[in-house]
């Protein structure tokens, strides 16, 4: 109930897989980047803010530098 399904970009950002839910009841608009397995283990979790501002929640196994190429992007 008031959440949708995932979406996934098709392509990779620093080398990692882009997946976002729009609504939940919980929390904010949230984007997860994970590896070819599409796992939350090791995957990096962003939340998006109303304002676009981005703020790293969960950084798993990913390096500041991706962490800082995946926010530019989103």
């Amino acid at each position: 109930m008031g959440r949708t399904m995932p979406k996934y970009f098709q392509f990779t950002v620093a080398g990692y897989y882009l997946y976002y839910t729009s609504f939940c009841d919980v929390e904010c608009m949230r984007v997860h980047a994970s590896d070819g397995r599409l796992t939350e283990t090791g995957s990096a979790k962003f939340f998006v803010r109303a304002n676009g501002d981005t703020e790293l929640q969960h950084r798993g196994k990913l390096s500041g530098r991706e962490i800082g190429i995946i926010q530019k992007f989103i």
